[in-house]
């Protein structure tokens, strides 16, 4: 692959900091903002166009194919996304006045969530970013340790562009690297000092991993003993009690913080909600105000928010049992159609989202998606292939209501059918 076709692929693959893909006007603009600066930097100008087609021909395939295994609602239309709050009446009062910088429905959403989670109070943000950051600004004054012990794969670490030290002053202190959870051992033998762990459940850019409950209590008392705080990035947390066996507020028990997204799995626009200790979020809502997080009105994306919380929320369990199945099928799909060195990462999915690795060029397993959704109306990975190394590529699956009709053998069958389109392309590629 060039040096120019090699950055168009990361022009198409890039995320935004909460790490999915957004298809509205302003980030297809950010893209085409890039591709510009890329043009720039070495004047090829012919080699960005293709990666911005395909993605362009993924969101249209998403929308128009009859069969996924997720319906990523963020994908949808404007005219789609505002039915989402036709469903709000079911869970609101709609007669009541609306919000004014934090009041109303914002606190009806922050005692749910508080409650859901068995914590003392909680707070609204409007990003998941800001929430994680400030709880852990607001935990280094009160241990008087700014070192936050954190994985190297962790959200701050990866797609924060190192706002805990460039804007929050927090020192992160990688605990592990490796693609699994931090263990007891590693944080208790962790080499210098750190005010609060930081654990992200599901950890998901190492596959949407979680550790045993066992393992869990064990990382949490290694930090008790280190005087630590523990604080949860609890994005995917709604996505755990399958794999744990808890139910959410013995999970979140664990943490002194806990943070969740309202919008990863459940649907919402946007924002996420901080909870803990009354004294802890009273001094976030006022470091939200300072970072300019106190916005006049909020109801569309709370009431999105309880929308979810009151529709997917008790689906998820059976979302991630059924991504087991989806897995298995997948692994012997491709063992039937021998592709070689396929991979399911985690083997059994932890959660109702996991990795798929093949040994092919992204590009090409990107085009065989799309050419396959095109033709049949099944769109099997409907996410962006990553370069995972030479050769070596990787995909994120997610099981919702939709993948819900798949049986293994209709997963089966589209793998066959995927295998079928891939072998095209590279043989079309390598003629």
């Amino acid at each position: 692959m060039s040096d120019t076709a090699g950055q168009a692929e990361q022009v198409e693959q890039t995320r935004h900091p909460d790490h999915v893909e957004r298809p509205d006007q302003d980030v297809r603009q950010d893209t085409r903002k890039d591709i510009r600066k890329d043009i720039r930097q070495d004047g090829a100008a012919a080699a960005e166009e293709p990666g911005a087609r395909l993605r362009e021909r993924r969101i249209r395939a998403h929308r128009s194919a009859r069969r996924v295994l997720a319906r990523l609602e963020y994908l949808g239309t404007l005219r789609e996304r505002l039915a989402v709050l036709d469903r709000a009446r079911e869970v609101y009062d709609l007669d009541e006045a609306a919000d004014l910088y934090g009041d109303g429905i914002v606190t009806a959403l922050e005692e749910k969530v508080a409650g859901l989670l068995g914590k003392e109070a909680a707070a609204f943000f409007p990003t998941g970013t800001m929430a994680q950051q400030i709880a852990l600004r607001c935990w280094a004054r009160r241990t008087g340790d700014p070192a936050v012990a954190l994985h190297a794969l962790s959200h701050p670490e990866v797609h924060e562009r190192h706002a805990l030290s460039q804007v929050s002053g927090l020192r992160p202190v990688r605990v592990t690297s490796e693609p699994r959870q931090p263990t007891a051992e590693e944080v208790r033998d962790l080499d210098e000092p750190f005010g609060t762990l930081m654990l992200e459940l599901p950890l998901r850019d190492a596959g949407f991993v979680l550790p045993s409950w066992e393992e869990l209590t064990r990382v949490v008392e290694a930090a008790r003993e280190r005087d630590a705080v523990v604080h949860f990035d609890g994005a995917r947390l709604w996505e755990s009690t399958e794999h744990f066996g808890r139910p959410l507020p013995e999970i979140a028990d664990l943490a002194d913080s806990v943070y969740v997204s309202l919008y990863k799995s459940l649907d919402g626009y946007g924002g996420a909600v901080l909870a803990g200790p009354r004294e802890l979020v009273e001094e976030a809502r006022t470091w939200r105000h300072r970072y300019g997080g106190l916005q006049f009105q909020q109801f569309p994306t709370v009431l999105s928010a309880l929308a979810g919380l009151d529709r997917e929320l008790p689906r998820l369990p059976e979302y991630a049992r059924h991504a087991r199945v989806v897995a298995a099928a997948l692994r012997e799909g491709f063992a039937a159609a021998g592709v070689p060195w396929a991979r399911v990462h985690p083997e059994v999915p932890h959660t109702h989202e996991f990795q798929v690795w093949l040994p092919h060029d992204g590009d090409a397993l990107s085009e065989a998606a799309v050419r396959q959704a095109e033709a049949t109306g099944t769109l099997l990975f409907g996410r962006p292939w990553d370069r995972g190394g030479p050769g070596l590529a990787f995909t994120e699956v997610t099981v919702r209501a939709a993948g819900l009709e798949w049986t293994a053998d209709d997963v089966k069958v589209a793998v066959a059918d995927f295998a079928a389109q891939l072998a095209a392309v590279s043989g079309s590629r390598n003629s």
